[in-house]
């Protein structure tokens, strides 16, 4: 994972992309600054309002490890999975946002992607569970070309918003979040 400017051809310069494959290693994560523009590909986890606080819950009681989902070094990605694509929600709803904390300490995540400023707190807990949080604009069209599976993994009852696993190639986001810093 490097960071090196690169002069274009009318001497502006821009940063490389870093690529990522899931599921991401600690290493991986501590390296990444607020700023970098990231490449996701692998598999990511897909949620929002209506199943983050189950998962929570069952992390929290350990019931988890029933469903054989291993979250570890993962990514989710603040959403609802429709057959029109999928595209960030605000990750700054209550029961978004109140799930980092868990997912990052007892799940393993390691990115959370979504979009929205987020609590100054909640900066902090990601950098003390080397975690990051970074934001994807709202281009459904354009993710859904890159969004190459897609699998109801958990909660099928709650239809879109139930947790899917989906297989991506070259998701691109910027870190907002990173080591007690935002560009919030």
């Amino acid at each position: 994972m490097e960071r090196e400017f690169r002069p274009q051809q009318n001497n502006e310069y821009y940063l490389q992309m870093i690529k990522l494959t899931t599921p991401f290693c600690d290493e991986a994560i501590s390296r990444l600054k607020v700023g970098d523009v990231v490449s996701i590909s692998g598999y990511i986890y897909c949620g929002r309002d209506a199943v983050l606080p189950l998962i929570c819950k069952e992390l929290e009681t350990g019931e988890w490890e029933n469903r054989g989902i291993d979250l570890q070094g993962g990514v989710i990605f603040h959403t609802a999975v429709s057959p029109a694509g999928v595209g960030p929600t605000s990750s700054n709803k209550l029961e978004i946002e109140g799930s980092f904390e868990v997912l990052s300490k007892f799940g393993g995540i390691k990115l959370h992607l979504g979009k929205g400023a987020i609590k100054s707190e909640t900066v902090k807990m990601l950098a003390e569970n080397n975690a990051v949080f970074a934001i994807i604009p709202p281009v459904t069209a354009l993710l859904e070309s890159q969004t190459m599976e897609r699998e109801c993994i958990a909660w099928p009852e709650l239809g879109m918003e139930a947790l899917y696993r989906i297989r991506v190639e070259n998701y691109q986001a910027i870190i907002a979040a990173a080591h007690g810093e935002s560009i919030y």
